[in-house]
């Protein structure tokens, strides 16, 4: 009987962002496929991190490229400490990286700054 070689041998279980789980592809099938992929690793990054939001809320988890023009950003929001992608919910960047927003935490925040200068 031969060996098994060195790649054989190497664990397979541990696998990141493989499509394990079939809940809500009822409302998936809905979205565009990039869209959805998206939602499945949001959903993986909330696992993987679980208690660390906290601590790393404000960063830039991923960059991709998704074609030679656009580049796609995971990042926690720094307000609502939610895992968002550049292009579903929107990025204000911080040039520091530690102070990322989504988009609607950014308006949220100009309104009550606007409504802070109109009472001063």
């Amino acid at each position: 009987m031969p060996r098994a070689s060195k790649k054989e041998k190497v664990r397979k279980d541990v696998v990141l962002f493989d499509d394990d789980e079939h809940s809500d592809e009822a409302a998936e099938e809905e979205l565009p496929k990039d869209e959805a992929g998206r939602l499945k690793i949001k959903r993986r990054y909330e696992e993987l991190l679980g208690i660390r939001v906290e601590k790393l809320k404000g960063r830039v988890l991923n960059r991709e490229r998704i074609n030679k023009t656009i580049e796609g950003i995971y990042f926690i929001c720094l307000d609502c400490k939610k895992i968002c992608h550049n292009l579903d919910e929107g990025l204000v960047e911080d040039p520091n990286n530690v102070a990322n927003l989504c988009a609607p935490c950014a308006k949220s925040r100009e309104k009550t700054r606007k409504k802070g200068q109109a009472a001063a």
